[in-house]
């Protein structure tokens, strides 16, 4: 039973960085499929970026290059740096592995100057 922590959000001014990570324990981390997934209230949790064991990158259309997902085996952990943000980037971040529908607790990010 796989289980995730995310940390590393908070409060960034427009056009900052955050970077998130996501740690976990349990099952065989490096053949997950992982992905970042945001959710803002009274919306559905959409997709942010999802890598493959073999690091394979998918990202969706909004990120337009200014996110980057990546991944440590070794770590059991996930990686989501975040540059360029704006305040439409605001919402509570999600990692998880889609396939199994597991997911961490969420950490919220605001960008708000």
């Amino acid at each position: 039973q796989v289980h995730l922590v995310e940390s590393g959000g908070g409060l960034v001014q427009p056009g900052g960085s955050l970077r998130l990570s996501c740690a976990a324990s349990g099952g065989i981390f490096s053949i997950y499929v992982l992905g970042w997934y945001r959710q803002v209230p009274g919306k559905q949790r959409e997709m942010v970026a999802t890598i493959t064991s073999g690091g394979r990158t998918n990202y969706a259309d909004f990120v337009e290059g200014r996110f980057t997902i990546s991944r440590d085996n070794a770590k059991n952990t996930v990686y989501l740096q975040m540059n360029s943000l704006r305040p439409e980037d605001t919402a509570v971040y999600y990692c998880g592995v889609p396939t199994y529908d597991k997911w961490g607790q969420g950490s919220q990010v605001t960008v708000s100057s």
